[in-house]
C-alpha cells in the first residue's frame, strides 16, 4: 500500500511542476509584450511629441501594437491552458 502512495506522490509533484513551469512561460510572455508595447509604442508615441518629421513612427506603432497583442495572448493561452 505504500507503494501507490509513494506513485500518486510522484504524480503531484510532476504536475505542480508542471503548472509552475507554464506559469513562468506565460508570465515570460506577457513581460515580453509589456516591453514591446513601452520600447515600440510608447517610444513612438514620443515621436510625435517632438520635430522629429519621420514617417517611419506609424510603422513602429503598429508593429508594437501588433506585437504586444501576439505576446499577451500567447501568454493568456498558455496560462490557461
Amino acid at each position: 500500500m505504500g507503494n501507490w502512495s509513494e506513485q500518486q506522490e510522484a504524480k503531484k509533484e510532476v504536475k505542480e511542476k508542471e503548472k509552475t513551469s507554464r506559469e513562468t512561460l506565460g508570465k515570460f510572455f506577457y513581460d515580453l509584450g509589456k516591453t514591446s508595447f513601452t520600447a515600440m509604442v510608447a517610444g513612438g508615441a514620443v515621436s510625435f511629441f517632438t520635430d522629429s518629421g519621420n514617417d517611419d513612427y506609424w510603422g513602429l506603432l503598429i508593429i508594437g501594437a501588433f506585437s504586444t497583442i501576439v505576446f499577451a495572448y500567447i501568454g493568456y493561452k498558455i496560462i490557461r491552458r
